[in-house]
């Protein structure tokens, strides 16, 4: 494996992924506030935001970095509360 792979943590998260776990953590109208695209607040669809995401860079940069921003959260909160420790 390349060094680059190793260090990119979308490495092998494909955009229907990432856009599925978004929603479903936080619902079209977050994502709408969040990131400011149509998609996200006119009658949104994973299939139509997908679309509009793969011929838009700047958007799906956006959305990518909303990813990783509630990955990271997500992960401080689990080593803050112990979960995922196991108790031996």
């Amino acid at each position: 494996m390349t060094d680059q792979k190793l260090k990119d943590p979308l490495h092998g998260i494909t955009l229907e992924m990432i856009l599925t776990q978004l929603v479903e953590q936080y619902g079209w109208d977050t994502m709408g506030k969040a990131v400011k695209i149509k998609c996200f607040t006119n009658d949104p669809s994973i299939k139509s935001s997908l679309q509009f995401l793969r011929r838009t860079p700047w958007a799906r940069s956006k959305v990518e970095a909303l990813y990783l921003r509630c990955k990271r959260v997500s992960a401080k909160k689990q080593k803050s509360s112990g979960e995922g420790i196991k108790n031996a």
